[in-house]
């Protein structure tokens, strides 16, 4: 079980992100049905989530699923059409989602543990469908996390607020589980961080006009040595924009 520490707007940033890259997948699907993993002991982020993804398609439906029997008790005041609350951990009660959402869940757990609950929820899901499994800081203004679909992690990505780091490597803290040991140098991740650092400081100039341009500036000294999505749906101006990154999981880990 975890702290269960949570607030409003802490994921409205993997939110967007879920929404936007993901709603073909979201919009094409029969039945669709997400499942908010680990919600915490307040639904707040799963009320959150139902809200946003519902702007996308409406007979979508949500559950919030938790292991502690009095959170999930708490938690059925907000029961609605479309919006439940079940008690369950990796293994995902009742049907096969198409999307799994799980925040703040893995930290607690040793990097082999990790990758084995990754295994056990991408068995659960419907064929195409995906997890969005990450961390974030408590107000979320740093956020990274991993796509996985069946066959495994696809895609890292780095969320920001601007004004929210001084530099990029600065959300090496909320990389995830399977990586965050990672960071040292000799490893890929450490590599692409240190990297980042040196875009972002050859950028400073453009600091004159805001942090947004900054980032997008460093961005495009990266891509010239590493493989960053730079189209639609994952990449390009739109979501760098908005203070994201996103680039293969292959290209950092071996």
């Amino acid at each position: 079980m975890t702290r269960g520490t949570t607030g409003h707007n802490r994921l409205r940033r993997a939110d967007r992100w879920l929404a936007a890259v993901h709603e073909g997948l979201l919009r094409s699907a029969a039945d669709p049905l997400v499942v908010d993993l680990g919600y915490g002991a307040s639904p707040v982020t799963t009320l959150e989530l139902f809200a946003r993804l519902r702007r996308v398609r409406r007979d979508l439906e949500v559950v919030g699923v938790e292991i502690d029997p009095e959170r999930v008790a708490a938690a059925s005041a907000y029961r609605k059409p479309g919006l439940d609350f079940r008690r369950g951990g990796f293994e995902i009660p009742g049907r096969p989602p198409l999307v799994i959402r799980a925040f703040n869940v893995l930290r607690q757990y040793p990097e082999a543990e990790a990758w084995r609950h990754w295994e056990l929820m991408a068995s659960r899901l419907q064929p195409g469908g995906v997890i969005v499994e990450g961390t974030c800081s408590e107000i979320g203004h740093r956020a990274v996390w991993v796509g996985l679909d069946r066959t495994g992690p696809r895609t890292l990505t780095f969320a920001a607020r601007f004004g929210g780091v001084d530099r990029p490597s600065d959300l090496a803290e909320r990389l995830p589980k399977t990586l965050i040991h990672r960071n040292v140098p000799g490893e890929k991740v450490h590599a692409f961080l240190t990297d980042w650092d040196r875009a972002w400081a050859m950028s400073a100039p453009f600091g004159a006009y805001g942090a947004r341009q900054r980032w997008i500036q460093s961005i495009g000294r990266l891509r010239e040595i590493w493989p960053l999505y730079t189209s639609a749906p994952y990449g390009g101006t739109a979501r760098w924009r908005l203070g994201e990154l996103s680039l293969p999981w292959s290209a950092l880990v071996s």
